[in-house]
């Protein structure tokens, strides 16, 4: 049986003849091939993509190409995983760097010597010419633009949205990014923001190879959009793309000229297997080395598997609740606060994530810099949640059900094996104390516009959106400040003071100040309940057990280059 599920995966995927073994030893000496399943691979490598929030299409990202600055290592945890330092940035196509308080301004120092896989040379002009895209507005999603914008690189402002010749012309990239010679950069910013290496290790602000990039711009796309769309993403990372099926496959080879320390594998083949359960099989079998997008009960089935560990650790993996503010009852902070206490934390943890999670006390995730336990927790309690239900209203519940569209509880149907019995769960515990819940399922494209782009889903239980910027000030920014300033806002929240927290925070150098402004937004935070956190779930992989190297990166993609036998 077994054997059946494996092949019949294989197959589906890919024809026959195009397998490839894992490992070195399963090559009797050849190179060195590591296969890796998931649920999907990359839809584009356009960093500006509409696909960027595509977990497998950053997976490609992040892996072909390279950033200026990188986390600094911590410590391997005790499942295996390599940490990272949050505090702490090391070089990577950037050697060094200063900052000049009296003119804002950044001095970047260029690793000499770095060559593309097409041969060119990495220079200033690359850099240059990655800010000069972002700032260009081109994209389906100008996401290159929001991190510099967060960070507060001059010039980089909501005014260039505009739709007059001022704003097209602004659009072009001025002195706020100089080339001081071939390997020095210097980057303006309009404030003292601290932001500036935080958001360089993001995937929208990594680098191309701009020589290779102009030769594939046209007239009609001269930022090079479908070529990064359809075809590549040249920069100077340790992977470059040899084939890219899109829905099937997209395999990649060792950069020969990598910078770096040359990776273990020489080939990585990262294909789609969309039954979990023909993962798993295919991963017993030995013929895969790692895979994921694995659900909490699968993960523990693996628990003593001949060949097999699970590796992982929390980072920013997350179960959260939205109410809209802009749907009745839902404004009735009382009524939130009801919600809030009648979840049943424990439960969730223990039948749907098999312990391998926590109560989430907090609307940052806990291990980035700026969290704090805010004042304001919730415990399942559900003589609390009727006391609050009366003070909002609505005494045992009556005159909640006036709202019966509102109290749709939706999530993805993809993730109905994950997120199914969490929401029959707080259905049944939801009723007990008076709240009218139904079970709304919806596919995951119609799921994604109604909570994210039209903004209008009433009510959901959500599971895949992370803040890739490791700072609470980012997660501030990207949930809970008011639109347009607030960039995801999911749940129409607004409250002056959080986004006049957001704007002085942002450019606050004093430590100490700039802490206690964090700690004021998410005491407020956590009292009106823009979301109600509810977990913090393990990031979990499993891999054949001779496989390490696996690193906790909160884009939750797996870096290829430090995975070793």
């Amino acid at each position: 049986m077994l054997r059946r599920q494996m092949m019949a995966a294989m197959a589906a995927a890919t024809p026959l003849a195009a397998l490839r073994p894992q490992t070195a030893e399963a090559q009797a000496g050849a190179e060195r091939v590591l296969l890796m399943l998931g649920d999907g691979v990359p839809a584009s490598l356009d960093v500006d993509g509409s696909a960027g929030a595509h977990n497998p299409t950053q997976t490609g990202i992040y892996n072909v190409m390279e950033p200026l600055v990188q986390y600094d290592f911590a410590a391997v945890n005790a499942d295996g995983a390599q940490e990272l330092d949050f505090n702490k940035f090391a070089p990577a196509l950037a050697e060094s760097w200063s900052f000049d308080a009296a003119t804002l301004t950044w001095t970047f120092k260029l690793r000499q010597g770095v060559k593309s896989a097409w041969g060119n040379t990495f220079t200033a002009d690359d850099v240059l010419y990655t800010f000069a895209r972002g700032k260009s507005l081109t994209g389906a999603a100008p996401l290159a633009y929001f991190q510099a914008s967060l960070a507060s690189v001059a010039n980089f402002v909501p005014a260039l949205f505009q739709r007059t010749p001022e704003a097209l012309e602004a659009r072009r990239l001025g002195d706020e990014i100089r080339k001081i010679d071939d390997y020095t950069v210097q980057i303006r910013q309009s404030a003292p923001n601290p932001m500036m290496l935080t958001v360089l290790p993001i995937l929208n602000l990594h680098i191309f190879d701009s020589k290779e990039m102009l030769k594939n711009a046209t007239p009609d796309d001269p930022w090079s959009h479908a070529y990064t769309n359809n075809v590549n993403a040249p920069s100077f990372g340790a992977w470059v793309l040899e084939n890219w099926r899109k829905e099937q496959e997209f395999v990649v080879r060792r950069n020969p000229d990598y910078y770096g320390p040359r990776p273990y594998y020489d080939r990585i083949i990262f294909r789609r297997v969309p039954q979990s359960s023909n993962r798993i099989a295919i991963l017993r079998s030995g013929q895969a080395g790692l895979v994921e997008g694995l659900n909490p009960k699968e993960i523990d089935s693996l628990g003593g598997a001949r060949g097999v560990k699970v590796t992982g650790g929390y980072l920013n993996a997350t179960l959260f609740m939205t109410m809209n503010y802009r749907v009745r009852p839902f404004d009735n902070i009382k009524l939130r606060q009801a919600i809030a206490h009648a979840l049943p934390y424990d439960d969730i943890i223990r039948t749907s994530y098999f312990n391998q999670a926590r109560q989430w006390r907090g609307l940052v995730p806990t291990a980035y810099p700026g969290y704090v336990q805010p004042s304001s927790t919730y415990a399942y309690n559900q003589a609390e949640a009727r006391r609050l239900l009366a003070e909002a209203g609505y005494p045992e519940g009556r005159g909640l059900e006036a709202f019966a569209d509102a109290f749709k509880l939706s999530y993805m149907a993809e993730r109905e094996t994950i997120l199914g019995s969490t929401a029959t769960l707080i259905q049944t515990r939801f009723r007990q104390v008076g709240i009218p819940v139904q079970l709304d399922p919806l596919p995951a494209v119609q799921f994604a516009d109604r909570q994210m782009v039209k903004k209008d889903m009433p009510f959901s239980i959500y599971d895949t959106s992370k803040p890739i910027g490791v700072d609470a000030l980012y997660a501030l920014n990207l949930y809970y400040v008011t639109p347009p300033l607030g960039v995801v806002n999911m749940t129409n929240y607004s409250n002056p003071r959080v986004d006049e927290i957001f704007r002085l925070a942002r450019v606050e150098i004093d430590a100490a100040k700039r802490q206690a402004l964090l700690t004021e937004a998410q005491n407020i935070l956590a009292a009106e309940l823009p979301h109600v956190p509810i977990l913090e779930n393990k990031l979990q992989y499993a891999v054949r057990e001779n496989i390490k190297g696996v690193v906790l990166h909160p884009s939750q993609v797996i870096l290829w280059k430090y995975l070793t036998q």
